[in-house]
């Protein structure tokens, strides 16, 4: 399975090319600031705005993959990890959310100390207007969107392609980094986002599917939407 998952593909550097402008450029522009400024005038509402923001950049991502890395050559989902994976992987992915929630406190608490941070502008929104509604809104745009797309793009395509370049130390560092840099400005969690960032790319080394990534993701991120509601 994992032999076959990272077998040798033709992408170029015209494909990684197009893919970092989506996500750098295209995507912060035109979709985080200026169509959130535009859903925020019309909603006046910071989780409304985020979430359908959110969810535009999700069918953006998935359908950049599929246009620029997939289609051109012909190639299914399954290339960028969206395949099944061994049963003996799951104890691997509930010590993985362990780890990961263990190491994210640490970090938080040592940003906290440090006196850096800025909050997300979606929790902030769900901590004033907290209702069954903000929650739900908000636990399935963290815990099951975001996980979705991000680990299509960041881990399936991202990872995958300077893996298939540079090897998987590179693959590693190269997609976490991104994956961190796209986060700004959030930057107490600039650090968590890194060291996910590279248990999810190494979950998908190891299975040979992205699916691990994703429920690692999503749960972390589900349990991060309910201590918020919570405190």
């Amino acid at each position: 399975m994992k032999n076959d998952t990272f077998k040798a593909i033709e992408w170029t550097y015209s494909e990684l090319t197009l893919l970092l402008l989506l996500t750098l450029v295209i995507v912060p522009v035109g979709i985080e600031y200026l169509l959130y400024d535009f859903l925020y005038q019309v909603f006046l509402d910071r989780l409304y705005s985020g979430t359908i923001t959110g969810f535009v950049m999700s069918i953006v991502f998935i359908l950049a993959v599929y246009f620029i890395a997939l289609k051109p050559h012909s190639l299914g989902w399954n290339v960028v990890g969206l395949c099944s994976f061994s049963r003996t992987y799951w104890k691997w992915i509930i010590v993985w959310i362990v780890v990961l929630i263990a190491t994210s406190l640490l970090l938080l608490i040592l940003m906290d100390f440090l006196k850096i941070g800025l909050e997300n502008r979606k929790t902030e929104s769900m901590k004033v207007n907290m209702t069954w509604v903000t929650f739900i809104i908000g636990f399935i745009s963290a815990a099951i969107i975001s996980p979705i797309y991000e680990e299509i793009f960041y881990r399936g395509f991202l990872y995958k392609w300077f893996r298939m370049k540079w090897g998987v130390g590179a693959g590693i560092v190269l997609s976490s980094l991104i994956f961190t840099i796209v986060h700004i400005p959030t930057y107490n969690t600039l650090p968590v986002n890194f060291i996910s960032g590279v248990i999810f790319a190494w979950t998908y080394e190891k299975s040979g599917s992205i699916w691990p990534g994703i429920i690692i993701h999503g749960t972390f991120n589900g349990i991060a939407v309910i201590l918020t509601a919570l405190t």
